[in-house]
């Protein structure tokens, strides 16, 4: 099968047919120069030794994508919980041992989508045909994001490189490090502080939310018996939860039932999640709240009213995620098998 030339693909506007949806990537580039990075890390670290490495990734990026639309909003899942377990190590892609029940095993991540899992493992063995024992998974997970993000609509950008792949991948390390949508919004401000990130950081991030999809048990309790005094969360627009209790039952158990994060354009990286939560359309109560609460509505109105800051701020953030708790220099080790420590 012939490659794809990506210098060509990201420079020139495609049409990609997905499920009956003509779909145009985002082709502009937010620059991250400009931010402060990591001393370990660079833009051309692995020019001389994997100088393929960007056209490798991105041509399983592509395959994967047409193969699965919802890879994009997976892989940035998979991602994000990554980096907030022991920094961004690919400590996630770990599988357990008989002696080691790994963070892909603890329970808030069970969930975690197999297409996201599989395109970062399948960038990884095209990298070592080409490039044996010298491309960290760590690395393909933030190179791999990018792409797949930018296939979906969002910015591509500029990614500083050099992570090495952490030793340590336990489960029960998860808990109290990932964002669980029962929590308050001064329990998640204090979380993504812990992480490095600031609060615009967070509210940037939750615009991730502007794909993927939730399960029904992630926002049920706002649709049915609220409190004594509504059956419907208030903050939500009525017609809306009427809507999503038509696909989730009360009693419902079913894990394969979920519902898009963005009710208006599921399918697009785009600043309509900001607009939908000024709607009451928000899914998930940790979403909605953004919109209301004095710390975060502000930066809410501003991201709706314009896309450009939504993707400048975007980009800065997933760059300062990117950073979040790396090893480098002797740290850590270059994974032959993304699931498997090396010794």
């Amino acid at each position: 099968m012939a490659k794809v030339s990506f210098s060509v693909l990201f420079a020139l506007v495609f049409l990609f047919l997905q499920e009956g949806l003509i779909f145009i990537p985002y082709t502009g580039t937010v620059t991250a120069a400009a931010y402060d990075v990591l001393s370990g890390l660079s833009y051309g670290f692995y020019d001389k030794s994997c100088p393929n490495l960007e056209e490798i990734i991105q041509n399983v990026v592509f395959q994967k994508f047409k193969e699965a639309f919802n890879t994009a909003a997976g892989a940035l899942r998979i991602f994000f919980h990554d980096c907030f377990v022991e920094g961004c190590d690919a400590s996630v892609l770990i599988a357990s041992s008989n002696t080691n029940k790994a963070e892909r095993d603890a329970d808030i991540n069970l969930s975690l989508p197999g297409d996201g899992y599989e395109v970062f493992f399948r960038a990884k063995r095209a990298l070592e045909l080409q490039c044996p024992g010298v491309v960290s998974c760590a690395d393909v997970m933030v190179i791999a994001t990018r792409d797949l993000l930018n296939l979906v609509g969002a910015p591509r950008w500029e990614v500083l490189k050099g992570r090495r792949d952490g030793l340590i991948s336990k489960a029960s390390r998860v808990a109290g490090n990932i964002p669980e949508t029962n929590q308050t919004l001064s329990e998640l401000m204090s979380l993504f502080n812990s992480k490095g990130l600031s609060v615009l950081d967070m509210v940037a991030l939750s615009g991730g939310h502007t794909i993927g999809v939730s399960h029904c048990d992630q926002f049920i309790d706002r649709i049915y018996s609220f409190n004594k005094t509504f059956d419907i969360d208030p903050t939500m627009d009525k017609d809306y939860a009427l809507m999503l209790r038509e696909s989730c039952p009360e009693k419902t158990s079913d894990p394969n039932i979920v519902q898009p994060n963005d009710v208006s354009t599921p399918q697009t990286f785009d600043n309509a999640y900001y607009q939908n939560l000024l709607k009451g359309f928000g899914l998930l109560s940790t979403d909605q709240i953004l919109a209301l609460d004095a710390n975060t509505k502000g930066y809410v109105n501003s991201m709706a009213e314009d896309q450009k800051v939504f993707f400048q701020h975007f980009v800065r953030a997933m760059v300062k995620l990117g950073e979040t708790g790396v090893k480098t220099g002797k740290d850590g080790e270059i994974r032959r098998d993304c699931g498997v420590f090396n010794s």
